[in-house]
């Protein structure tokens, strides 16, 4: 296959089918995100030509934003191209609600990859081309953005993991066409007189990426015809760069992370670079937008030189970082977005637990029961001679509690009962979570407490059946 500097309008079928077969199996299903602009008609007729002799089923996604008053226009447009390809159509109309200082581009993009990620597809196609990528390498440089941020885009990424619903997994994102520039698409569509409509604000310069393609773009043509292709190999360059910096700091979290936590004396032990590649690299796991440069050195500041004692409370986005007992925790202020944003993550992986209603919720013998307000949940394994005694455990109804103060537990059967508080303080439980833990009541008794143990009384005996409960936190 030639290299797209020497294709010609008329190659690329032929280009896109080899794309296409280094990724798709036969029988797969392909969604195309279908905005009506120039790229996607081309890549729509395109991919009507191939999916007969590649074997794949295809549709259209059209997210109308109802930004301009043309979008109901667009919307009927593709409706009717999708009519006469012969290719189902789904349109999804977004509500943006716009926040003071919040970009506009930046709400659609993330409402245009919600529905993305909800399509039931294989594939999600994206006629993302050479100049888009050489667009947002110049505008996530001029922010500042470091070796990740300025990345290149994918020909394809994976799909993410979403817990919950049967274990979903959100669609493959495919962009076929990302070493195509854009003249080439357009000559193709000349070529074989499509239609496509334009939106009125491609033109409008007080957005930055329209600045960059009208007003700065043609100028570095002039200079540097070639810059598309060397800004793409400089993308490359830093996602190598990008990727050993999280090989590095993988190889420190199996150090310095314990249960989701991050140790502190293992930040001090690193070089400043170190450290904070591995503080990036934390937050980055559990999903929280990255902070600037200076607020990222800050935060390292604060956590690595506080007194041991120092109630630390830092607002970072959607999440607040805490230190307790030489340990960095991580809680969500805020229930966590479904994934598949254009940020490629969640504003937050690890939920910790909102307080359960004030009325106690029952267990009838359930495999989870999900805590209301927090996306977790407990699940009970069925077990013979480990865990809880289920005779014992269900002599009296079963329910889950909050800490109301004076609950007490007998863990250790060579020890006597101790005060549940007492208890949570020895297992290192932060002040926090302890409020919000749900704990296990037989009848008036308490049986479990998770992170804490099982009440001597309710210990399952050797070939008894039993029940082992586990907290899950959803992510």
């Amino acid at each position: 296959m030639a290299s797209s500097k020497k294709l010609l309008p008329s190659d690329l079928p032929a280009f896109v089918e080899a794309k296409l077969k280094s990724w798709v199996q036969p029988g797969r299903y392909l969604t195309l995100a279908l905005s009506g602009g120039a790229d996607s008609v081309a890549l729509l007729d395109i991919l009507a030509q191939l999916r007969t002799s590649l074997n794949f089923s295809l549709s259209a996604i059209h997210v109308n934003h109802q930004i301009s008053p043309n979008s109901a226009d667009w919307t009927e447009f593709c409706a009717r191209l999708c009519v006469g390809y012969n290719i189902p159509l789904q349109v999804v109309k977004v509500d943006l609600k716009r926040q003071p200082g919040e970009s506009l581009e930046a709400l659609a993009r993330d409402a245009r990859y919600q529905a993305f990620a909800e399509q039931q597809a294989d594939f999600v196609v994206l006629a993302q081309h050479l100049d888009d990528q050489a667009e947002t390498l110049l505008l996530q440089l001029l922010r500042g953005a470091g070796a990740k941020g300025l990345s290149a885009m994918g020909e394809m990424r994976e799909g993410l993991e979403v817990r919950g619903e049967g274990g979903v997994k959100t669609p493959r994102y495919l962009r076929p066409l990302l070493d195509v520039p854009r003249r080439l698409i357009l000559d193709y569509a000349a070529l074989h007189k499509l239609q496509w409509v334009e939106d009125e604000s491609n033109a409008d310069i007080s957005y930055d990426r329209n600045y960059l393609r009208h007003r700065v773009m043609p100028e570095l043509e002039k200079r540097f015809p070639g810059y598309r292709v060397t800004f793409s190999r400089a993308s490359r360059n830093l996602a190598e760069s990008a990727q050993l910096a999280d090989d590095l700091a993988r190889l420190d979290a199996a150090i310095a992370v314990i249960n989701g936590n991050l140790r502190v004396d293992a930040l001090h032990r690193l070089s400043g670079a170190r450290a904070r590649n591995l503080l990036r690299y934390w937050l980055a796991e559990l999903g929280i937008s990255m902070p600037s440069a200076g607020r990222l050195e800050n935060l390292l500041q604060q956590l690595c030189s506080a007194r041991d004692d120092a109630q630390i409370r830092i607002s970072l986005g959607s999440a607040v970082i805490r230190r307790y007992r030489g340990e960095v925790h991580l809680e969500p202020t805020a229930t966590c977005p479904r994934v598949g944003g254009a940020r490629e993550l969640p504003e937050c992986k690890k939920k910790i637990l909102a307080p359960l209603p004030e009325a106690a919720l029952i267990w009838s013998l359930q495999d989870a029961l999900d805590l209301p307000g927090s996306g977790g949940r407990l699940v009970f394994e069925w077990t013979t001679g480990q865990g809880l005694s289920l005779a014992r455990l269900t002599s009296a109804p079963v329910t889950i509690r909050l800490r109301q103060g004076g609950e007490r537990l007998r863990p250790d059967c060579l020890r006597p009962t101790r005060s549940l508080k007492n208890l949570l303080q020895e297992a290192g439980m932060p002040p926090w979570q302890r409020q919000r833990l749900p704990l296990l009541f037989s009848g008036e008794k308490l049986a479990f407490v998770p992170g804490v143990g099982i009440d001597c009384d309710y210990r399952v005996q050797e070939g008894e059946p039993g029940v082992i409960v586990k907290l899950e936190r959803a992510i």
